[in-house]
C-alpha cells in the first residue's frame, strides 16, 4: 500500500519483502537508491541488519534511512538512531504523514531534490523546464519538454493525440492533431537511445514505457 502511494505520487519505489531481497536492491540499483524506508521486523535480515548494510555501503552509506515498524518502545527507537537511521515512525501512520518524513529527509539531503524527475540516466529539472541525460544537457523545445514531463509525471497513464493536444495548446497555438506526432518524433531523437522511455500505444496514443518503470 505504502509502495503504491509513493509511486502515485511520483517516487520511484524499489519494493522487498524480507532482508534478503532487500541486500539484492541494494547491490544492483545502489547508484539508484535515493532514501531507505525500513521495518525493524522483517524475515531473513531485520530492518537492523539492513541498516548496517546501507551505513557500511560504499555508494548508499549518506542516504536518509526510515524506521517505519511497530516496534514503539524508548529502547528500540534509540538503538534505531544509533545504529544510523535518521528517523523513526510508530505504526500506525497515515500515508500522508510518511510521505512527509519522506519529502523532509530528502530536502535536508539536497534543498532542490523533491523537483527533480528522474528514470535510469534521463532527469527532468521541473522548475527550470529542461531535461538532462547523463549529466548532459538535452536542448529541448518548449513544447516537446511539457510533452515530456507529462509522460514521466504520470508514467502509468496513456495519453490520446487529443489529451496531449489539450495539455500543450495553451503552450502553442494554432497546433494540429498530427502536430503531436511531430513533436514525439523529435523529442525521441533528441533522447538518443534514451527515447525507448516513450511508447506508441497502438489505437491508443503515447505514454512512458510501462516497462522501464520499475527496471
Amino acid at each position: 500500500m505504502l509502495a503504491n502511494f509513493l509511486e502515485l505520487n511520483n517516487f520511484r519505489v524499489f519494493w522487498a519483502k524480507d532482508g534478503k531481497e532487500a541486500f539484492g536492491i541494494i547491490e544492483n540499483h545502489a547508484n539508484e537508491i535515493e532514501l531507505a524506508i525500513l521495518d525493524i521486523m522483517v524475515p531473513h535480515y531485520d530492518g537492523k541488519e539492513i541498516c548496517k548494510h546501507i551505513r557500511k555501503h560504499p555508494e548508499v552509506n549518506e542516504i536518509p534511512v526510515l524506521f517505519l515498524t511497530a516496534r514503539d518502545e524508548e529502547k528500540d527507537e534509540i538503538e534505531g538512531l544509533q545504529l544510523g537511521g535518521d528517523d523513526y515512525i510508530k505504526k500506525p501512520a497515515s500515508l500522508n504523514l510518511i510521505k512527509a518524513h519522506v519529502e523532509t529527509q530528502l530536502r535536508r539531503q539536497s534543498p532542490d531534490k523533491t523537483q527533480w524527475v528522474r528514470y535510469g540516466q534521463v532527469y527532468l529539472d521541473t522548475e527550470a523546464k529542461v531535461m538532462y541525460i547523463n549529466d548532459k544537457h538535452i536542448e529541448l523545445t518548449h513544447t516537446e519538454y511539457i510533452i515530456a514531463e507529462l509522460f514521466f509525471q504520470h508514467p502509468k497513464l496513456v495519453y490520446s493525440r487529443q489529451e496531449i493536444l489539450e495539455h500543450i495548446t495553451d503552450e502553442e497555438k494554432y497546433i494540429f492533431d498530427r502536430t503531436v506526432d511531430v513533436h514525439i518524433k523529435n523529442l525521441r531523437i533528441k533522447m538518443n537511445e534514451e527515447g525507448k522511455l516513450i511508447k506508441t500505444y497502438r489505437g491508443v496514443g503515447y505514454g512512458f514505457n510501462r516497462e522501464y518503470i520499475n527496471s
